[in-house]
C-alpha cells in the first residue's frame, strides 16, 4: 500500500464522490480511480461502494481509520520538513498554509459555551488547522471508530480502542422557561397534566433531555415538540417563550430563565478521546481542549 492511494481513498470517502475527491487532490477522476484500484489490488478487497454518494465498504471502513492515522503522521513529518509554508502545487489534501489538519468532533452545547478559547488557541499556535465536526454527545465516539475524527467530546467513559481517554467535567443542564411561558402553562407548577399539553424544544431528534425528564415525571405526556438545531438559537427560543427545555448552566449565567424544578437538573459527564499517536499538532489540540474545560464543573460522585 503507498500512501497516495490511501490519501485517494481517504479523499473519496470524505467528498463522496470521485470528481470532488480529484479536485482536492490535484488529480484527473480517472487518476483517482486507478490508485483506489490498485489499492484494491493489494488488499484483495472491494474498499469503495461506487455510487452516489460512494460509501466505503466494511472492509474499507477497516482500512479507513489506520490510513487516517498514517496520513496524518506522514503529513505532520512533511510540514516539519517544509516548515510554515507548503510547496507551490502540493496536493497533500490533510494540510493547509503549512498547518495539519486536525478533524475534532464535539457536541452543540460544548461548541456554544466553553470551547471556544481552546479553538482559538489552536488558531494562534499555528501548527493546526482545526476542522471541527458537530454530533450529539452520545454518538460522537461512533466518529474516533471510523476515522472521520481523530478526537471527541464524547459522554462515552469507554475508550475507544486505540484512544487515549480523560474526564473533562460536567455540564449541568436545568429544566427551564421563560416567566411568561410558565405563567401562561404551569399556573399551579409543572404537573404531569401540564406537562401533556405545553411544548417542549428539542434540539434534534437525537436530543434525549427533554424526553428523560418527561419519561421520568410525566410518562404519559405527549406535548407538542419544536425541533431547533442550533445551541444558542434554542436557548433563544426558549427565552422567547416557545417552550420549556433542558439549558446548560453555560448559556444562562444570570439565571433570567425560570427553573421548573431542581430534582430535574441533570449532570452531563463529558471526556476526551483521542487517537494514541505520538503527534505534536495532537498534543496541542488536546492541551487547549482541557486548559479550556477548566471552566466546567468537576464530575461529581
Amino acid at each position: 500500500m503507498e500512501l497516495d492511494q490511501l490519501r485517494a481513498l481517504a479523499a473519496v470517502v470524505d467528498h463522496e464522490t470521485f470528481d470532488a475527491a480529484a479536485g482536492e487532490l490535484r488529480l484527473t477522476p480517472s487518476a483517482v480511480s486507478q490508485r483506489i484500484k490498485a489499492l484494491e489490488r493489494s488488499v484483495g478487497s472491494v474498499l469503495v461502494r461506487r455510487l452516489k454518494p460512494v460509501r466505503p465498504t466494511p472492509a474499507g471502513e477497516q482500512l479507513l481509520r489506520s490510513a487516517r492515522q498514517l496520513l496524518l503522521l506522514a503529513d505532520e513529518a512533511v510540514i516539519a520538513l517544509r516548515g510554515p509554508e507548503p510547496e507551490k502545487g502540493d496536493a497533500g489534501g490533510r494540510h493547509s498554509a503549512g498547518r495539519l489538519r486536525v478533524p475534532v468532533v464535539a457536541n452543540a452545547d460544548s461548541i456554544a459555551t466553553w470551547l471556544p478559547p481552546a479553538y482559538r488557541e489552536i488558531a494562534l499556535g499555528g501548527r493546526v488547522a482545526l476542522e471541527l465536526l458537530r454530533d450529539d454527545e452520545h454518538a460522537t465516539a461512533d466518529l474516533l471508530r471510523s476515522g472521520d475524527a481523530v478526537a471527541a467530546i464524547t459522554a462515552d467513559p469507554r475508550p475507544v480502542q486505540g484512544c487515549t481517554i480523560r474526564p473533562l467535567g460536567t455540564m449541568v443542564y436545568r429544566a427551564k422557561a421563560s416567566r411568561e411561558f410558565a405563567a401562561r402553562w404551569f399556573p399551579d407548577g409543572p404537573t404531569p397534566e401540564a406537562l401533556a399539553g405545553a411544548p417542549v424544544m428539542q434540539y434534534d431528534r437525537k436530543d434525549t433531555h427533554q424526553l428523560a425528564v418527561l419519561a421520568r415525571v410525566a410518562p404519559d405526556a405527549t406535548p407538542p415538540q419544536h425541533f431547533i438545531p442550533d445551541s444558542v438559537q434554542y436557548v433563544e427560543s426558549v427565552h422567547a417563550g416557545l417552550g420549556w427545555g433542558m439549558v446548560p448552566d453555560q448559556q444562562d449565567p444570570e439565571n433570567s430563565l425560570v427553573e421548573l424544578d431542581p430534582a430535574w437538573s441533570e449532570d452531563l459527564r463529558l471526556y476526551w478521546q483521542v487517537w494514541t499517536l505520538d503527534s505534536p499538532g495532537l498534543a496541542e489540540v488536546t492541551d487547549a481542549v482541557v486548559r479550556a474545560a477548566q471552566t466546567l464543573p468537576p464530575h461529581r460522585k
